[in-house]
């Protein structure tokens, strides 16, 4: 009789561990699904977070800046004088908003290109990795990638995105003849939108 149990015993105590296992991995499962249907599910943001937010306002006068984008020197001073509005994109190449957005963009700037100044600035610290530090090269990688066609310009200082950017990337500004700021949002914004606050300034 007790050969019998000693028998049975480890028998069961498998078929227990067997259950144990088979609950846990269960559950396990069940978390991940919870999980992966959550993060699906989530509403995007309308702009990716950015680092700081500038003091600036409709109305205001467009701080000045200069930088050199991939069509060449970029002055808005001197753009101003030669009588254009002004389209701004801070930007950031790790910010999937602004990828997408390069599309937008790129239409409004064969739309307007020849009566408006057009310029992307990078306002992020971080490279397209977001963890490597931002480069020309990580500039001219994201122009490649996303066929951006519109000028833009590395900003090693972050100049521009500390005059500009209003926590969110993108930042659009629209900057009137007079250098006046005519317009300023953040996150993905529509290109009937856009091209509505460019002919109004026009």
């Amino acid at each position: 009789m007790s050969t019998k149990r000693a028998i049975i015993a480890p028998a069961e105590k498998n078929r227990r561990r067997s259950r144990t296992i088979l609950y846990v991995s269960l559950a396990v499962v069940a978390i991940v699904l919870i999980v992966a249907v959550s993060l699906a599910s989530r509403v995007p943001k309308t702009a990716s977070n950015a680092p700081t937010s500038a003091n600036i306002k409709v109305g205001d006068a467009a701080p000045e800046f200069a930088v050199a984008t991939t069509n060449g020197p970029f002055d808005l001073k001197t753009v101003l004088a030669s009588g254009k509005p002004v389209f701004l994109e801070v930007f950031a190449t790790w910010c999937p908003h602004c990828q997408r957005e390069t599309t937008t963009i790129d239409g409004l700037y064969k739309r307007y290109g020849d009566k408006v100044g057009f310029v992307g600035v990078s306002g992020s610290q971080y490279a397209i990795d977001q963890s490597s530090p931002e480069s020309q090269m990580d500039v001219i990688g994201f122009q490649q990638q996303f066929h951006v066609t519109y000028p833009i310009a590395y900003d090693g200082e972050l100049d521009v995105a500390n005059k500009y950017l209003q926590g969110g990337f993108p930042t659009i500004v629209v900057v009137d003849k007079s250098g006046k700021i005519a317009y300023i949002n953040s996150g993905e914004i529509d290109g009937k939108e856009l091209a509505a606050q460019l002919q109004k300034v026009l």
